[in-house]
């Protein structure tokens, strides 16, 4: 079996080095950290989970609580993604993951009960709605968290920028001749929803731009079923508009759903883009033009974010604002003069 000595007599580094490089310490170069970690890979080191809790007096395993109003749970797309970046990123430092179950023993608990029974050194929250106490009861506690998707003040936060996304969405669509925009919005309840509410109607405003009240229309949480409803909406005003910013993916999915059913195309008759790119945006019909959220540095800062107050022992309120891309595709097209004179 290979132990923490052979590791260190291949690299080169110290017992002491090795050991700090497997629990992610600060005080350890990246490069030395990453040619110890090779040489971990290479040579298949598992470290002893019984003797490594008793020297270090951590668990090694970190809560998850991932709360979506969909009911599809781990299958969302978006959140999916995020979880397996996060869980390479800490499983490589030899973390577990634990999901949260509300049930010990048969009797009903709260997730910050739940964490405290098992012991975790720290847990990472996926939630997008701003009203779950029990959730907030954690964020308040003294147990280390970072929290995805989700304004926070009590605990490290990790989120997409939305609002400069829904803006770069917007200012395509305007560079395309479209001047009556509409909003197919996330719920009000939720982070997400709000900022891309917010950056829609701040860069409509910048821009010039009259959005009547009855072209922002409520999608729910993110579903295709909301986006199609949202859409008919739209599509039964005396004047509909020419493109459609929809806050989701899903959204701008069932939104084409809808015009396809009421015998209009997209581009042609309305251009639709979305936020998120998961992975079916590529492959509808037409690939849909979004905005790109970048999952994969999602979960890395938020498992940095985790670990850095595992190893302080210090809980911190810092947040990460990551960059989000335009994605072009084929859902939006130029409108031409005349067809603006029109509008």
């Amino acid at each position: 079996m290979v132990t923490i000595y052979d590791i260190a007599k291949k690299t080169g580094y110290s017992v002491t080095t090795v050991s700090k490089a497997l629990n992610n310490y600060a005080d350890v170069s990246q490069k030395t950290k990453k040619a110890i970690l090779e040489a971990v890979e290479e040579m298949g080191y598992l470290p002893n989970s019984h003797a490594r809790t008793l020297t270090t007096k951590k668990s090694w395993t970190i809560g998850v609580i991932f709360i979506e109003s969909l009911g599809i749970g781990m299958k969302h797309p978006f959140f999916n993604a995020v979880i397996e970046s996060f869980r390479k990123n800490v499983e490589v430092l030899g973390y577990d993951l634990l999901f949260a179950s509300r049930m010990i023993n048969n009797q009903q608990k709260s997730y910050l009960e739940q964490f405290k029974y098992r012991g975790v050194d720290g847990v990472v929250v996926v939630c997008s709605s701003f009203n779950d106490e029990q959730v907030k009861e954690l964020m308040d506690s003294s147990i280390p968290t970072v929290v995805i998707d989700l304004h926070s003040k009590e605990s490290a936060v990790v989120n997409s920028d939305n609002f400069a996304g829904s803006y770069k969405a917007v200012e395509y669509l305007y560079s395309l001749g479209h001047r009556s925009i509409a909003h197919i919005a996330g719920h009000a309840t939720t982070f997400a929803g709000q900022e891309r509410r917010n950056g829609f109607l701040t860069s409509t405003k910048t821009m010039g731009l009259d959005v009547p009240d009855e072209y922002i229309v409520n999608g729910d949480y993110f579903s295709r079923e909301g986006g199609y409803n949202a859409m008919k909406k739209l599509l039964s005003l005396p004047n509909p508009p020419t493109a459609i910013f929809a806050a989701a993916d899903n959204l701008a999915i069932g939104a084409i759903e809808a015009i396809k059913d009421a015998g209009y195309q997209v581009p042609d008759d309305f251009s639709i883009i979305g936020f998120d790119d998961i992975e079916l945006a590529q492959f509808i019909n037409p690939p849909l033009t979004t905005i790109r959220q970048d999952t994969t540095l999602i979960g890395k800062e938020s498992a940095d974010l985790l670990i850095k107050q595992i190893n302080t022992q210090q809980k911190i309120a810092e947040s990460v604002l990551v960059p989000v891309d335009l994605v072009i595709r084929d859902s939006c097209r130029f409108l031409v003069q005349e067809e603006k004179s029109k509008t």
